[in-house]
């Protein structure tokens, strides 16, 4: 599975981006795409899950509210929208995938059940 990501940048606080995971390869039909992000000195942190068998989406505590995950299953593709947002938002973002997957998984936010992984996107919000 390849993963491709785009969409970061820089953004002042209270701003908007959309970042956008584009998957190839998947060898099921069911599978599961999170985004993490990680910053300098802290731990990689799940921030949302899509599961395409059902279409469930999970977002963290951290950033409900503000962010959100949607997809394009046509396109294998799964989007998260970064809203209101913060300086302390800013990261690199990465997406996984695992598959087969029925669902997002018990645990899903540690990454460690994710088979494939995107080469990130750096998100830096100004204050």
């Amino acid at each position: 599975v390849q993963l491709v990501e785009s969409g970061g940048g820089l953004v002042q606080t209270g701003g908007s981006l959309r970042l956008t995971c584009a998957a190839s390869g998947f060898s099921f039909d069911d599978y599961a795409i999170a985004w993490f992000r990680q910053s300098p000195g802290k731990e990689r942190e799940g921030v949302a899950c899509f599961s395409s068998r059902d279409g469930n989406t999970h977002v963290a505590d951290s950033v409900w509210g503000r962010f959100t995950i949607a997809s394009d299953s046509a396109k294998k593709t799964v989007y998260l929208h970064l809203n209101s947002l913060k300086p302390e938002d800013t990261a690199v973002y990465d997406c996984a995938a695992r598959e087969p997957s029925v669902a997002c998984p018990v645990g899903w936010q540690t990454g460690v059940i994710f088979d494939s992984w995107g080469q990130g996107t750096q998100v830096t919000v100004s204050s």
